[in-house]
């Protein structure tokens, strides 16, 4: 088993499509939510024309293993559900399920982190479910609650 960090290639471009479905957060016991759902423009947002070549904060790490992509990491500056400004680019993850809780995400957001860090960001936020066992992830990575919305969490990490 070789599981390798590395950046988006323009060959791994149409696998955004399925990792952003898998960053929809899905209550467990419940119907699966219909794929249609990445096609709303509040949710496509977050890979429509993602350029990491030519768009300021289009970012992308991706976990292969075996010759196959488990997840992906990804950031853009948008108006979109863990926006803070301009400056702050938002992320979001997904990693398979049959490889989740194996470390994937820590990997794949080290990688994203220096990453930005390189391009000169200071910090990175996003968005998440309070109901989402992500949370905890999310906070020993280091983002902390900057807005406490109904059912969602603002969240932001200084990359320092």
């Amino acid at each position: 088993m070789s599981r390798t960090i590395r950046p988006l290639t323009e060959a791994d471009h149409p696998l955004l499509e399925q990792f952003l479905y898998g960053a929809v957060f899905q209550p467990p016991g419940t119907e699966p939510i219909p794929y249609e759902v990445i096609f709303q423009p509040e949710v496509h947002l977050y890979i429509d024309r993602f350029d990491p070549q030519n768009t300021p904060g289009d970012l992308a790490s991706v976990a292969e293993q075996d010759g196959v992509i488990i997840g992906i990491a990804w950031t853009r500056v948008i108006p979109a559900f863990g926006h803070i400004d301009a400056e702050t680019p938002e992320l979001a993850i997904s990693v398979l399920p049959e490889y989740r809780n194996q470390g994937v995400g820590a990997d794949l957001m080290a990688h994203l982190f220096a990453q930005l860090r390189a391009k000169g960001y200071t910090h990175t936020s996003l968005a998440v479910q309070k109901a989402n066992p992500a949370c905890r992830f999310y906070q020993r990575l280091g983002y902390e609650i900057v807005k406490d919305k109904d059912e969602e969490w603002l969240m932001r990490k200084e990359l320092y």
